[in-house]
């Protein structure tokens, strides 16, 4: 059952590429019209440069997260799910850790382009790439939460509104660890902080999802 639902998530994002794909192109545009609005400053872009990145990385990650669940409520798989002997947060954590491999994960690819065109240092990129790596998991797990909460409803707001207030500390934690990285000081507390962050996410969110799929099929 855990094998069958990460080769669906699989071949769903192979048949509609553009929609794997439009997270990586929002956060490539956002990251890349920064610099070409504010000049070539460079002081002022890698000051900005955490923020920007961070920023783009959340708004990629909830890019059509709403529609996460939908086609599974749609087609009677989210029923299929809750009968399985498999347990409901487990296949919820597969469905949402094989979304982060086909959506989230060419974000930290791209990422070091972006840094080296904010004139950040191979020093700095790589704390960004680790908490990358350690904070869009703990998004995309509360992207999850709010699309299960909002499944059945239309719009994206009220998901934005979900997810945003519970998000701000996973931003805070990793701009910080880029911007110590700049300024030659230690990353590994705020690193610390989103490793934290993440084991939480891990051993709340797919509980919380699992509930919320169960009140949306009754």
């Amino acid at each position: 059952m855990l094998k069958a639902v990460c080769l669906r998530e699989i071949r769903l994002a192979a048949r509609r590429p553009a929609d794997a794909l439009s997270g990586l192109v929002f956060f490539v545009m956002v990251g890349s019209l920064f610099p070409l609005a504010l000049g070539p400053d460079s002081a002022l872009l890698r000051q900005i440069a955490p923020g920007v990145m961070w920023v783009a990385a959340l708004l990629a990650v909830l890019l059509g997260q709403h529609r996460l669940f939908e086609s599974d409520w749609a087609d009677g798989s989210l029923e299929q799910w809750v009968l399985a002997q498999a347990a409901l947060p487990l296949l919820v954590g597969i469905k949402v850790a094989a979304q982060w491999l086909i959506a989230v994960l060419p974000l930290l690819i791209a990422a070091p382009l972006l840094g080296w065109q904010y004139g950040m240092d191979n020093a700095s990129i790589a704390v960004l790439l680790a908490a990358l790596a350690l904070g869009t998991p703990s998004l995309s797990l509360l992207a999850a939460l709010g699309a299960a909460l909002t499944l059945g409803l239309r719009g994206q707001l009220l998901l934005t509104l979900v997810v945003l207030p519970l998000s701000i500390p996973i931003l805070i934690f990793g701009s910080h660890a880029v911007t110590q990285a700049q300024l030659g000081l230690a990353a590994e507390p705020a690193l610390s902080l989103l490793g934290a962050c993440l084991c939480l996410a891990l051993l709340v969110t797919p509980w919380a999802i699992a509930q919320a799929l169960r009140l949306a099929l009754e």
